[in-house]
């Protein structure tokens, strides 16, 4: 074999070993619609700042849709799908988002703005993404250079969404795994919890720790006396466990890194919040503080979690296709 042949061999070996290890990076651009649909990013970022007029919420809960996404199927928009047509069973029914994924209507009036200027163009899945960040922006986070061009799923997938997306009360270890398993690392975890700066969270994900914890007859000994007060008078044990609570509450609206800061208080809302923290020996307690001590730090590492989540599996290039409507398949 010639030296030439030998480096050509080699070379091409490199790119495929390349374009397998980071397959997004090589297809998601943030060019992608600067022909097609050059307004796009402040086309999404206008419908977000309407709704945040009647709906200080929404930011958060549009953030959560695009991470529920991402972690079944890849960013895919299939969360969006409802059920009907060859859609048997819709990830909106899903446990981890029945009675509580929102903003779907946002989305809606995001995907309608975007037809009328650039029909047939823009996919929801990408929306997801845009609507993420110009949402982390609008409540004072950092922005971040969107990377663009996924294409949308043709199909939902529910087991999917019961088993691969966190649920509030595991343990560190299997929420880990669960990251793990879609490429993501314990700093992209801590980072990413982060969103839970800003929005609400129902009494039922969390009433396991105010009374009977783990069997214990007993609180979870993590929350702070005073805040366990307080959440045991807004989550009675025979109360409704769909009244909201403020995720931060020292700034239930505003993205910053309160949110380590109450976790150094014992003052995390979820058992898989306050676990970052709490967990003897766990990796995550220094970044926990790092980002405490550091808002930069947290604001870049959240920037950069947040490309590598939209990074997860994207369908590309004649894949999929363009939803002309986020809610269900073409031609269905």
């Amino acid at each position: 074999m010639s030296s030439l042949t030998h480096s050509l061999l080699t070379t091409t070996i490199f790119s495929v070993l390349t374009i397998f290890l980071h397959p997004s990076n090589a297809q998601l651009s943030s060019t992608f619609y600067s022909t097609t649909c050059p307004n796009v990013s402040s086309i999404v970022r206008g419908v977000i700042q309407q709704a945040l007029q009647s709906d200080a919420r929404i930011a958060a809960s549009l953030i959560r849709l695009h991470f529920h996404d991402c972690f079944v199927n890849g960013c895919d928009g299939s969360l969006l799908l409802d059920q009907g047509g060859n859609i048997t069973l819709s990830e909106k029914n899903a446990a981890p988002n029945n009675n509580s994924a929102r903003g779907f209507n946002v989305v809606d009036n995001i995907k309608t703005s975007l037809e009328n200027s650039c029909p047939g163009v823009v996919s929801c899945a990408d929306i997801l993404a845009l609507a993420a960040e110009a949402s982390v922006s609008l409540g004072g986070g950092p922005s971040w250079t969107v990377l663009l061009g996924r294409r949308d799923g043709l199909i939902a997938n529910q087991s999917g969404a019961n088993t691969s997306i966190p649920a509030p009360t595991e343990t560190l270890a299997n929420v880990t795994a669960k990251f793990a398993a879609v490429g993501l690392n314990i700093t992209d975890l801590v980072a990413l919890s982060g969103a839970h700066t800003f929005g609400r969270a129902q009494c039922r994900f969390f009433n396991q720790r105010l009374f009977n914890f783990s069997g214990t007859g007993s609180p979870d000994p993590t929350l702070n006396s005073s805040y366990l007060a307080t959440l045991q008078q807004n989550c009675p044990q025979n109360g409704s466990g769909n009244t909201l609570n403020n995720l931060d509450p020292s700034s239930p609206d505003t993205f910053d890194n309160n949110y380590f800061q109450n976790l150094l208080n014992n003052q995390g809302l979820l058992q898989t919040d306050q676990e970052l923290f709490s967990t003897n020996g766990s990796a995550t307690i220094s970044i926990v503080n790092n980002f405490a001590n550091n808002q930069t730090a947290f604001f870049q590492a959240f920037a950069q979690s947040m490309i590598n989540m939209g990074n997860i599996s994207p369908l590309t290039g004649s894949q999929g296709e363009i939803r002309l409507d986020c809610k269900k398949v073409n031609g269905s």
